[in-house]
């Protein structure tokens, strides 16, 4: 049963291909500009776009299961075109390849953020309405619309799942991620001070396990949270010390306080070419929810995030291993991590 996998090479997908790969399953991965986080791999690669249907045909002959991941993700308040053309009218291309393929099971990875988090005061579950306005950031905007396009697939025949994961960290981050990024800016101590607030941190393994349990349990048309643990900013920092042996920053800014300095960080990273880690959508993020559930995935899926400490501790570890992070001793050891 081949099963293919669109943005193969992102960070969820090179998890989620080793995993397939390992449960002794036919992959095909689609590929785009490059294929290193799957180099090695027993996968049969497909050169592809999901702007181009046409690949999209060959990629799709004879599979019977799609996981979709190919998207654009920014932290920017602009750059709507570029959102628009891959997250949805690339979904709309994927959908209706599928459906022409006769794919029996569709897997979509949307986003936490396809989900208005607001009232802040009530948990975030998959009844949440979809943040598919203009009022909302191009983002989130893009992966709700995103949803839409797979609604109207199963309204045509199409059985698809949605998942809804938080804010993906862990092993196998090779571009890296822009999260992977503030993790190692943190332990290479790049980041001169942190900011209040944070986020549902998920791992990434647990996600891809969640996606196949949904892959092979969930009803045509479900929605599942799959989420972790909310952190601050600062807890995050505290945790990486102790695992590093190093200290954290000493400087916290309030978030009203960093908005003032996103003009400042987006002129310096015009300047290194890197793109900013702060921008006041990030900062935006780290106000949202804390309290994003998963009930539904545990219930129904089995779905049980491992702890973030284990989380944390295995990406550095992984960060390490393929040369992007110097070695680190740990404070239990004294040795080299």
């Amino acid at each position: 049963m081949t099963v293919v996998v669109t943005g193969a090479c992102g960070h969820i997908g090179a998890n989620l291909v080793r995993a397939l790969i390992d449960s002794g399953r036919p992959v095909r991965s689609l590929v785009h500009l490059h294929h290193r986080g799957i180099d090695g791999l027993d996968s049969e690669l497909v050169q592809g776009d999901v702007c181009d249907p046409e690949s999209l045909d060959r990629a799709f002959r004879d599979a019977e299961v799609v996981y979709h991941l190919a998207a654009c993700i920014s932290l920017s308040m602009r750059g709507w075109p570029q959102l628009e053309s891959i997250n949805v009218i690339g979904t709309r291309n994927v959908v209706e390849a599928c459906l022409r393929a006769g794919v029996k099971r569709f897997i979509h990875f949307s986003s936490i953020h396809a989900l208005q988090g607001e009232p802040l005061s009530v948990p975030v579950d998959e009844s949440r309405p979809l943040s598919d306005s203009p009022d909302f950031p191009p983002y989130d905007r893009s992966k709700a619309l995103a949803e839409n396009e797979v609604r109207r697939g199963i309204e045509k025949g199409l059985d698809a799942v949605i998942l809804n994961p938080t804010a993906v960290i862990g092993p196998h981050d090779y571009e890296p991620s822009y999260l992977g990024r503030a993790l190692l800016d943190m332990a290479q101590h790049k980041l001169p001070a942190l900011v209040t607030g944070g986020y549902d941190w998920v791992d990434v393994r647990d996600v891809v396990q969640g996606a196949i349990a949904a892959e092979e349990k969930a009803t045509s048309g479900a929605r599942y949270i799959l989420s972790g643990h909310w952190l601050s900013v600062s807890d995050i920092a505290d945790i990486i010390a102790e695992i590093t042996g190093t200290s954290p920053p000493r400087l916290t800014f309030p978030l009203w306080l960093a908005r003032l300095g996103v003009p400042v960080v987006t002129a310096m990273s015009k300047l290194t070419g890197k793109s900013p880690l702060y921008t006041s959508f990030s900062l935006k993020a780290l106000k949202s929810n804390r309290n994003t559930s998963h009930e539904k995935a545990s219930r129904e899926l089995g779905y049980q995030p491992r702890p973030f400490h284990e989380t944390l501790t295995d990406t550095l570890q992984w960060f390490r291993d393929n040369g992007q992070l110097s070695g680190f001793a740990t404070r239990e050891s004294g040795k080299s991590a």
